[in-house]
């Protein structure tokens, strides 16, 4: 299953809504290596680096990024279904 379908199928939110506009972007200096809107983007490319990132992995960055998204994609939502695919990957 693609990682948009994961996120779908766990949270009901589709990340085509998307329409890369940066608005999501956070300042958490350095624990994002990848900004909220870059990790969209590679989910709809179903790129894995998404499921390894630092940015994923930030408590501080997940609570920042509730209501971050101005479209109304519930990005804390979408960050927990893709720590949890890592998690299922990596057999944890």
């Amino acid at each position: 299953m693609s990682l948009r379908g994961v996120v779908r199928k766990a949270t009901g939110q589709d990340v085509y809504v998307c329409h890369a506009c940066n608005d999501c972007d956070i300042e958490t200096r350095d624990e994002i290596d990848i900004p909220l809107s870059s990790l969209v983007q590679l989910i709809l490319l179903n790129d894995e680096e998404a499921l390894q990132c630092r940015t994923l992995w930030s408590d501080s960055v997940l609570e920042a990024s509730r209501g971050a998204c101005k479209r109304g994609l519930d990005l804390h939502a979408v960050m927990v279904a893709l720590r949890e695919e890592s998690m299922r990957k990596a057999g944890i």
